[in-house]
C-alpha cells in the first residue's frame, strides 16, 4: 500500500534546559521557586522553573513537511514515548485536530502544537486560520517579575514602562509587601498597571481583604488572579462584592493532575465568582474556553509557564483568534529566558507582540541554538 504524503514518518525529540537571565526572576541572591508541581521526590515550590527540562519536537511527514512543537517543563518520557509510537505511520489528514488520539496529560499540547503546525503548513495557511482566523493582528502583552526588594520594584517597573509596557505581573505570596510594591510602582511609573498572582497563597478571604482594601486605595491594580485556594468559589464571589479590582481565576489545563478542566470556567461563572479568566492550554481547548468567556461577555488573557519561542508563537496565534483575549497575555519568555530558540524572535512592540506571518506557526527554530542547550535526544522513526 502506498504511503500518504501526510504520513508521520519521524518524531525527533531534543531535551533542552534554557536558564533565565541573571536577575530576571528574583532580586539577586533571593531564591523563590515558582514551579508549583512536585518534581520527582521533591515537593512543590522546591525547584525553579528554568532548572527543569523542556522538549522540542520535530514531527516530520512523508512529503518532508516539519511541524514543530514545544512541551511544558518536566515532561514524562514514558508518556512521550508511548504517544510517539502511536502516532508513527498515521496521516495527519486522518487525525481530528480538535480531539487528537492522545491521552489527557501535560504532554498533549506539545504534540498538538507540532501536528497543527504541520497541518497548517500543508495547507499553506497561518496557524490562526485553523482556529477561525485572527480577529486582531497584534496581541496585548505585559512585563513580569517574581520577588523583589521594595527599593528595586519601582525602578524595575519604570524600566519596563520605558520599553513601552503598561502592565507588570508579579507573583505574590502571603509574606510579600504587595501594598508597598504597588505604592512604589505608582511613584516611579505612574500609569503602570499591576497584576498580582498569589497562586492561591493568600490562604483565605480575610487575608485577601486585608490587602485588597489598601490596594484599591492605591489604584493601580489591574486585577487579582487566584488570590485564595480555587475550591473557595463562594469566597471568590464575596471578594467581588468587597473590592473594585477584578477577581480572576486561572484555568490551566496543563495542571491536569491537579484536576483542572475546562468546566472549571463554567463552575466559576455559575458561582458568580469571577470577572474574567487567565486561560493556559493547547489550541483546541483554548478555542473552547474562549467561547465560554466571550459568551459570558468576560475578558481573558493567555497564561504561560515562562516558555520558549515555539510555544509562545502558538500562544500569539491563539490569543489573536480569541475574541475575549483582551487583557495582557503572559507572553514574555524572551524577557526572562537567555534564549527563545528561534532564528528570529517574535516581533515585540511593547505593549504588543505581532502575529507571526507565513504558514504554520510562522517562526523558524534555530537548530544550532537548540543544540547548544540540548541535554538529550530521542528519535522515533517509521521502519521500512
Amino acid at each position: 500500500m502506498s504511503q500518504s504524503p501526510k504520513t508521520i514518518v519521524e518524531l525527533r525529540f531534543e531535551e533542552v534546559i534554557v536558564p533565565a537571565n541573571p536577575g530576571s526572576v528574583n532580586t539577586p541572591g533571593h531564591h523563590k521557586p515558582l514551579h508549583m508541581l512536585p518534581v520527582g521526590g521533591k515537593a512543590a515550590w522546591s525547584v525553579q522553573f528554568d532548572d527543569l527540562p523542556k522538549l522540542i519536537l520535530q514531527l516530520r511527514l512523508a512529503d518532508g513537511t516539519v511541524g514543530w512543537g514545544e512541551f511544558y517543563r518536566d515532561h514524562n518520557w514514558a508518556t512521550v514515548s508511548a504517544v510517539a509510537e502511536n502516532l508513527l505511520g498515521r496521516s495527519i489528514d486522518d487525525l481530528p485536530l480538535q480531539d487528537l488520539p492522545i491521552p489527557l496529560s501535560r504532554e498533549y499540547d506539545g504534540f498538538e502544537c507540532a501536528i497543527w503546525d504541520a497541518a497548517a503548513k500543508s495547507l499553506q495557511v497561518p496557524l490562526h486560520r485553523l482556529l477561525g482566523g485572527a480577529v486582531r493582528d497584534k496581541v496585548k502583552v505585559g512585563a513580569w517579575s517574581s520577588w523583589r526588594e521594595l527599593d528595586e520594584m519601582g525602578p524595575l517597573a519604570k524600566s519596563f514602562q520605558d520599553q513601552g509596557f503598561d502592565c507588570i505581573k508579579l507573583k505574590a505570596g502571603l509574606d510579600d509587601d504587595v501594598v508597598g510594591w504597588c505604592r512604589t510602582i505608582r511613584e516611579h511609573a505612574p500609569g503602570m498597571w499591576v497584576i498580582l498572582d498569589p497562586n492561591q497563597r493568600w490562604e483565605n478571604a480575610g487575608e485577601a481583604r486585608r490587602r485588597l482594601q489598601a490596594l484599591d486605595a492605591i489604584g493601580n491594580l489591574l486585577l487579582i488572579e487566584d488570590p485564595i485556594p480555587r475550591w473557595m468559589l463562594q469566597d471568590y464571589a464575596r471578594l467581588r462584592t468587597f473590592t473594585a479590582t477584578p477577581v480572576v481565576l486561572h484555568v490551566s489545563l496543563p495542571y491536569v493532575y491537579q484536576g483542572q478542566r475546562s468546566y472549571d470556567a463554567i463552575n466559576a461563572l455559575a458561582h458568580g465568582a469571577v470577572d474574567g479568566f487567565n486561560f493556559n492550554c493547547g489550541l483546541a481547548k483554548f478555542k473552547e474556553l474562549d467561547a465560554i468567556s466571550s459568551t459570558a461577555n468576560l475578558p481573558c488573557w493567555h497564561g504561560s509557564e515562562v516558555d520558549l519561542g515555539i510555544l509562545e508563537a502558538m500562544y500569539v496565534h491563539q490569543a489573536a483568534a480569541a475574541k475575549s483575549c483582551t487583557w495582557p497575555s503572559d507572553i514574555f519568555g524572551r524577557l526572562i529566558r537567555s534564549h527563545d530558540l528561534l532564528e528570529t524572535p517574535l516581533c515585540f512592540e511593547p505593549p504588543f507582540v505581532k502575529v507571526p506571518e507565513g504558514p504554520g506557526l510562522g517562526v523558524t527554530p534555530s537548530p544550532a541554538t537548540i543544540s547548544r542547550f540540548k541535554t538529550s535526544e530521542n528519535v522515533f522513526a517509521l521502519k521500512g
